[in-house]
């Protein structure tokens, strides 16, 4: 507390006491004015002090004075009387100096404001007509910036854009079954797997962050012999390719030579020393596959496609739709494949929604669609019940919106929109939009391609009496159209999508619109003939432009061998018709395996080269150069 306040505190305590004493004497009651003063705490007086940075310091003289007021017994007891005028006048003048300090500042501010105005005219910049040409500059930005962003507002992301949360398995398989479930599954299959274990543990280190699969721990480490580099960049799209190092390539030869004498023991051996070979790991995940083992050529095909995103470029992120890997370069092809056979295996196991991603992600690589991926994404859409989606894919994706037009979209762009209607049934939602209805496309589906319901019918199976009457009419009658493309994905159609058939709803829908086209014929028989030309129109090509998409690729069933037969097992056929095998084979058709592996089975060949004092030796190839390696299956 300042000096110059303690003064003035005795002093209005002086004149308190001075003013009781002339109301005691005056007969006054002295209670009754003590009793209206309100009692406050005096410590109160120092928090006002803090705003007088100057009332620190004072004179000697002052201080004396208090010291003697102090000493001649006047205690601060009495100041509970004299608080309210203290506390006025302090209040007054804190008032004057916020007076005072707001009107400092609107001097100063007035002063900054002529200070402004004066470098303005003398800039030349603050007459009028600038200040208006800077105004409707700066509104000319915010309006067009507005305009921007209420474009960029309205502007749909890419329709193959790949959400990476549904892309790992278990995630959907969590949700599907629960997290103690999936948990549980998990700590069964590691307790299994005990030789995996100890090798993890034994090579403890630490994988990357992949979101394509989850790398487990007993997987060898990134040895970082494959890369990718960026080739050009147009219109917003990024190409990129795979780039092998040397000792890759030097792999990659080995592998040839192994692969054109259907070496499975040198392809295994590769592994032992680039663990990460992409081809060397598809042969074995198809030979594991062939061999009944399902589990262990996943693992192989998760291995496989870890491997080939740890080379990925940093510019390449292929989730977004604006990457393009093209199939032309041979060492982009492996990604395909290896990403065509993870999804099947997704689907194999229920996950068809990372199925549907994978698919979405295979299309966006290469717009030229060199596995097929176009003629199963409806199939998993479907599963995975992305209904709308699918409606909004067919009509977004390409220029021409002719995907209705293939047997696969024109019958599973019914079934969608029969869902659709049964979902806007249960919320009581009308049809806003104008959409042809379930029955309508059904039978435009049919009307269209009439020989996929004879197929069904026969694959599914559908044993109803009602079936056999309709397959006698004669619109329902040919099982061939006569264009070998449109057979080819007819067929593909039946084969991939018949399990949708066996839901009794759409059964009926089915039964019901066929009734409702032979009915139509027999009022107007040419609407079969326009149907036609539009078929004819649309796959007007002599030739099966889709033989190189085999059958068995988009069917659920997996084909087995015997054991004997595997010694003669090849890569996948579809990477052989696509790599020109036979031109390889014929470069090697002077190499012969070891004489003392034929006719041996080869899962026992490949389980005793893992042993380390396990020697074959070298194979004699003279006197051998007319001898061709056995056919292919």
């Amino acid at each position: 507390m300042s000096a110059r306040l303690l003064k003035k505190v005795l002093k209005e305590q002086e004149a308190a006491q001075q003013q009781q004493e002339q109301l005691l004497n005056s007969g006054d009651e002295s209670e009754s004015s003590e009793s209206t003063v309100p009692a406050q705490n005096p410590f109160d007086l120092l928090m006002d002090d803090n705003d007088n940075d100057n009332d620190d310091h004072h004179d000697s003289n002052e201080l004396d004075e208090l010291e003697t007021a102090h000493e001649s017994g006047k205690h601060p007891s009495t100041v509970k009387v004299s608080i309210n005028p203290v506390q006025s006048s302090n209040n007054k003048s804190k008032k004057k100096k916020k007076k005072k300090s707001k009107e400092d500042l609107l001097t100063n501010a007035d002063d900054h404001d002529k200070s402004c105005d004066i470098t303005l005219e003398n800039l030349s910049i603050g007459n009028e007509s600038s200040r208006h040409h800077h105004v409707a500059s700066f509104s000319r930005k915010a309006k067009s910036a507005n305009v921007n962003h209420s474009v960029a507002k309205h502007l749909k992301p890419s329709i193959l854009q790949v959400d990476p949360k549904f892309l790992i398995a278990e995630n959907e398989l969590r949700r599907i079954f629960g997290s103690k479930v999936v948990n549980s599954f998990e700590k069964v299959h590691q307790a299994g797997n005990s030789r995996q274990s100890i090798a993890g543990r034994r090579g403890s280190h630490s994988h990357r962050r992949t979101i394509l699969v989850s790398p487990s721990e007993h997987w060898p480490r990134w040895d970082g012999s494959l890369s990718m580099e960026l080739l050009e960049s147009s219109n917003g799209v990024d190409y990129f390719r795979y780039v092998h190092s040397s000792s890759y390539s030097q792999a990659q030869r080995a592998f040839e030579a192994a692969k054109a004498i259907h070496d499975l023991n040198g392809i295994a051996s590769i592994l032992l020393y680039h663990p990460y070979h992409i081809d060397s790991l598809i042969t074995l995940a198809e030979y594991f596959k062939f061999s009944g083992e399902q589990q262990m050529s996943a693992d192989a095909t998760a291995k496989c496609l870890y491997g080939l995103e740890c080379a990925w470029h940093p510019m390449f992120t292929p989730l977004k739709g604006n990457c393009q890997l093209k199939y032309s370069h041979e060492n982009n092809r492996s990604l395909f494949s290896t990403l065509f056979t993870h999804m099947k295996n997704m689907d194999r196991r229920g996950c068809h929604r990372s199925a549907l991603e994978i698919c979405k992600l295979l299309l966006s690589l290469d717009s030229d669609d060199p596995v097929g991926a176009l003629f199963c994404i409806d199939y998993y859409a479907l599963r995975a019940e992305e209904y709308l989606w699918l409606e909004q894919f067919s009509d977004e994706y390409g220029r021409d919106n002719s995907l209705w037009l293939y047997p696969n979209f024109s019958y599973s762009l019914a079934v969608s929109r029969f869902y659709l209607e049964q979902k806007e049934q249960t919320e009581d939602i009308k049809n806003k939009d104008g959409k042809a209805s379930s029955n309508d496309l059904m039978k435009q589906a049919l009307m269209l391609h009439p020989s996929v319901l004879r197929k069904l019918v026969a694959k599914v199976p559908l044993k109803e009496q009602v079936w056999t009457s309709i397959l006698q009419h004669s619109f329902f009658k040919s099982e061939q159209v006569g264009s070998p493309s449109l057979d080819h994905l007819i067929n593909m159609y039946v084969e991939r999508s018949y399990l949708i058939w066996r839901l009794p709803d759409l059964q009926k829908l089915l039964r019901d619109s066929a009734h409702s086209v032979i009915e139509t014929l027999k009022t107007k028989g040419t609407d079969a003939n326009d149907w036609a030309c539009v078929r004819k129109e649309a796959f007007s090509s002599e030739k099966n432009e889709y033989r190189h998409l085999l059958l068995s690729d988009f069917s659920d069933s997996v084909p087995t061998m015997p054991p004997d037969n595997l010694q003669n097992f090849m890569v996948d056929p579809r990477m052989g018709e696509l790599q020109n095998g036979e031109q390889v084979m014929e470069r090697h058709v002077g190499v012969r395996a070891p004489r003392d592996l034929a006719n041996r089975n080869a899962l026992a060949v490949l389980l005793e080269s893992i042993l380390p004092w396990t020697d074959y030796g070298q194979g004699d190839g003279e006197n051998h150069q007319n001898d061709h390696p056995d056919q292919r299956n």
